[in-house]
């Protein structure tokens, strides 16, 4: 079994626009890591993220960045949450998935990004993280469009 997704949606703003979203850690602390972003995107790079939906910085490897095209990036597999009444914390299962945005100009001023992570183990907990990720990732292009498109932070308050 391959543990594996791809989200996707329209953002009505240009490519150039919709990627600065992502690689600017100002703007992408904005709308998405509620906790900061430190670092820009670049390829070879390491940048912390920190949400407070999953409080503690950690590091994210930066890959490959083509600019207005794709990003790849890889981060520790978190195979476990915090139980329920305990304190959020990393659960690293001693690898790395790999995530992969795109970005494509719809040559009609607007943006369509695809997000798709991979690389789980195939175990109950490689399977929850997958789908945890995926409703993240799914939020981030939510919480993206939102902000892009009308400066409003829809994850503002939501987690804590």
């Amino acid at each position: 079994m391959d543990l594996k997704f791809e989200v996707s949606g329209r953002i009505a703003r240009p490519v150039d626009e919709v990627f600065e979203a992502v690689v600017n850690p100002e703007k992408l602390s904005g709308y998405f890591t509620t906790g900061g972003a430190k670092g820009r995107l670049e390829t070879g790079a390491t940048v912390m993220w920190d949400f407070h939906d999953f409080p503690g910085a950690f590091p994210v490897q930066v890959v490959e960045v083509e600019k207005n095209r794709r990003i790849i990036l890889q981060w520790d597999a978190n195979e476990g949450g915090p139980a329920e009444g305990e304190a959020a914390m990393t659960t690293s299962a001693g690898y790395k998935t790999t995530v992969t945005m795109r970005f494509e100009d719809l040559g009609d001023g607007r943006t369509l990004v695809s997000i798709a992570e991979e690389g789980w183990r195939p175990t109950p907990g490689g399977l929850a993280a997958s789908y945890g990720n995926c409703m993240g990732w799914s939020q981030m292009i939510c919480a993206m469009k939102m902000w892009v498109e009308h400066g409003i932070n829809l994850r503002d308050g939501m987690y804590r």
